[in-house]
């Protein structure tokens, strides 16, 4: 084969190979400028260099010397400071408008010193032998670590303390037989009620202990004579040291209308009591007494510091319906309330609520003990309406939590059937959304929330023998109003005008299964049905 033809062979294979796989090379060689082979346009781009080069000519900028020349001119000076100007002018406005803000905001109002007893209810436990059976030979009778054993079911009331005993020896009316420091072994033993201690300090649960010296006999301070009181007030100061070193939160002593000096003593015990306080540990004495002799207690509290309580108890027995609850609320109310320092009871001083007041008005009560300022005082089974067995003096009923034997108070051999209470329990009421207890629950959840709850200032708005209205308010916080009725029949007589307070209001809580909960309600007249417990709230506006 001769070069001539092996070139043409050549040629013919690289015709049929696709244009697009073909060498650049080849085509170059084979094609002229600007010509075309095989569909394929050859066109010649302008130099990249040379295009560059054509931009940087067209867009030049001012040179330094040219920059400073322009900015001297008198129309660039003025604008600048103009500008400058201008700048100063919006960031005075925006200091001004800051300003303005805060001086016409409405201002915060400091809170008051709030301590355990203010947040939350008391719940008196007493006697423990009618509480719960807890020894592991179950007796029949209540004792410490049966305390201990229903903390879990306390702790679901919010209570932040319990008041319990007398637990003390005490020989009636013997002042020689009291030991204030000594726990009587039907109720356990020291270490028992150490254990209890540290089991309710687990559960922000305080513990308060009674030491109504004379709690057997008929004078519980042995006034008879004068020597016997000044002994036994010497033993009480004792064992409250005692007793505030062992770590309760509190002492609870009754009587004090039996005694000729209260306004010596009390100061006195309210100093020990001050004392044994310390940071995030404050202690508190609580005090009762008669309605008889009320005044002269507020009167003292008046002159003392916090840390102490007076019990103020609304109902008496055989006072189902008291025409005058609204004026010695307003006058309770309006004595010494900068401390918190009352601890109201509704109920009678010795017994339980649901003995005093017909069954449709307890959810009317338990409404107003959580709604009222001040700390709400509960005795045990009240919130599940227990009854008081009857006699003279009525005996306290055991405490009846379960549908189990005995009410799951205790396995052991019991006295008498309760039939007066053998229809309800504790777990029973847990289970039911509409019972006592669960109202109980929510008031106290309520209360331990809401700030004008909590601490607000009372106004009352209405009161009769019929009827009562009052609000509670705090600073920029939800308002409340408490309407209640105490009679058997609807009322149509409430009637509310107040400068802050909105004609309409709504419906937080009712008794009144018809009146639905955030429904509004016209408190220029409101309609209660036969009673109704029935509590309002409105919001702040400045």
């Amino acid at each position: 084969m001769t070069q001539d033809t092996a070139l043409d062979m050549k040629d013919v294979e690289l015709n049929e190979i696709d244009p697009e796989k073909q060498p650049m090379a080849a085509e170059e060689a084979e094609s002229p400028v600007g010509g075309e082979k095989n569909g394929v346009v050859k066109v010649k781009l302008e130099d990249e260099d040379e295009e560059c080069g054509a931009r940087a000519v067209k867009f030049t900028g001012l040179s330094k010397e040219e920059l400073l020349k322009v900015a001297g001119t008198p129309g660039w000076v003025r604008v600048r400071w103009a500008l400058l100007i201008l700048f100063w002018l919006g960031w005075a406005g925006m200091l001004a408008g800051a300003v303005v803000i805060i001086v016409q905001a409405p201002r915060c109002r400091p809170l008051p010193a709030m301590e355990w007893w203010n947040k939350g209810p008391l719940y008196q436990i007493g006697d423990p032998a009618t509480f719960q059976d807890g020894s592991e030979v179950q007796d029949g009778v209540g004792d410490i670590s049966g305390i201990q054993k229903r903390l879990d079911s306390l702790s679901t009331l919010k209570v932040k303390g319990l008041v319990i005993g007398p637990l003390h020896i005490n020989s009636k009316d013997d002042p020689s037989g009291t030991m204030l420091k000594e726990i009587d072994q039907k109720y356990g033993t020291i270490e028992e009620f150490k254990s209890l201690l540290e089991a309710a300090r687990k559960k922000s649960i305080n513990l308060v202990l009674d030491l109504t010296p004379n709690y057997k006999g008929e004078d519980v301070w042995f006034t008879k004579e004068i020597k016997q009181s000044e002994l036994i007030t010497t033993q009480i100061k004792d064992a409250m040291h005692f007793w505030f070193e062992k770590g309760v939160g509190g002492i609870f002593i009754s009587g004090f209308e039996n005694i000729q000096n209260p306004g010596e003593l009390i100061p006195e015990l309210q100093n020990i009591t001050a004392n044994h306080s310390t940071e995030g540990k404050a202690r508190v004495l609580l005090i009762s007494a008669n309605e008889s002799t009320s005044d002269q207690i507020m009167s003292i509290l008046n002159d003392t510091t916090a840390g102490i309580l007076s019990t103020s108890y609304l109902l008496s027995k055989g006072n189902e319906s008291d025409n005058t609850l609204g004026k010695r609320i307003r006058q309770y109310q309006e004595s010494a309330w900068e401390e918190n320092k009352t601890m109201w009871a509704i109920r009678p001083r010795l017994g339980h609520m649901a003995s005093v007041v017909k069954e449709k008005l307890l959810r009317v009560y338990q409404l107003l003990l959580f709604t009222l300022q001040g700390t709400p005082l509960t005795l045990y089974g009240d919130e599940i309406g227990l009854k008081d067995l009857p006699g003279q003096p009525a005996r306290g009923p055991y405490m009846q939590w379960d549908g189990g034997k005995n009410h799951g108070f205790s396995e052991g051999a019991m006295g008498e059937v309760n039939e007066l209470n053998a229809n309800f329990s504790f777990k029973a009421q847990e289970e039911d959304k509409e019972s006592l207890l669960n109202l109980y629950k929510r008031l106290s959840d309520l209360r331990g929330k809401e700030r004008s709850l909590l601490h607000g200032d009372f106004t009352l708005l209405h009161h009769t023998d019929k009827a009562l209205a009052f609000a509670r308010v705090w600073d920029q916080n939800e308002r409340y109003v408490t309407v209640v009725n105490f009679a058997p029949e609807e009322t149509t007589e409430v009637s509310i005008e107040h400068e802050n307070i909105p004609e309409q209001c709504t419906v937080v809580l009712s008794s009144n299964p018809e009146r639905k909960e955030g429904s509004s309600v016209s408190v220029k007249k409101v309609t209660l049905a036969a009673a109704e417990a029935l509590l309002l709230k409105y919001p702040y506006s400045a």
